[in-house]
């Protein structure tokens, strides 16, 4: 049997290709201002005070960026650090620079903006699976985004 040497090309350029990246979007409204809403997301590690799964975070510097070492409620810690923070447009980006999370090369943008009288709360992520099939990976993600989501609503009644 012989390939042609396209079809061996292509299927040796498939095998370098990195995985494609996944992509996770959560919204939620929640009946606050969004000034009120952006305050209660707080700085960076403001996160340990709404999102249920954090049980503390601590906040620390390195090479001039902010990074948070979030403990994790019932054992685990994630490392995240802060990409890019924008108080006018109430938004801010953050990696993940280590994790027991099923996911590698992640990015996420938490973002708030006006929605009637309250506020419209958007979560994004771009990640490869790492550990675990596509499906369980963006199902993990967005079940954090979900449960972060119930914690802001919570806290800003």
């Amino acid at each position: 049997m012989r390939i042609h040497p396209l079809g061996a090309a292509l299927f040796a350029s498939l095998l370098a290709t990195p995985a494609l990246a996944l992509d996770v979007t959560k919204t939620a409204t929640i009946a606050a201002p969004p000034a009120k809403v952006w305050q209660t997301i707080g700085e960076f590690c403001g996160i340990g005070d709404w999102h249920p799964a954090i049980e503390k975070c601590a906040l620390s510097d390195k090479d001039g960026m902010k990074v948070r070492t979030l403990s994790l409620k019932g054992g685990g810690t994630i490392v995240e650090e802060e990409q890019s923070r924008d108080e006018a447009k109430m938004a801010y980006t953050y990696t993940i620079l280590e994790s027991p999370l099923p996911v590698s090369g992640y990015r996420s943008t938490l973002s708030v903006a006006p929605e009637g009288s309250g506020s419209k709360l958007t979560w994004t992520g771009s990640f490869q699976a790492k550990g675990a099939p596509d499906a369980k990976a963006q199902e993990v993600i967005g079940g954090i985004y979900e449960a972060g989501f119930k914690g802001l609503a919570e806290k800003t009644k």
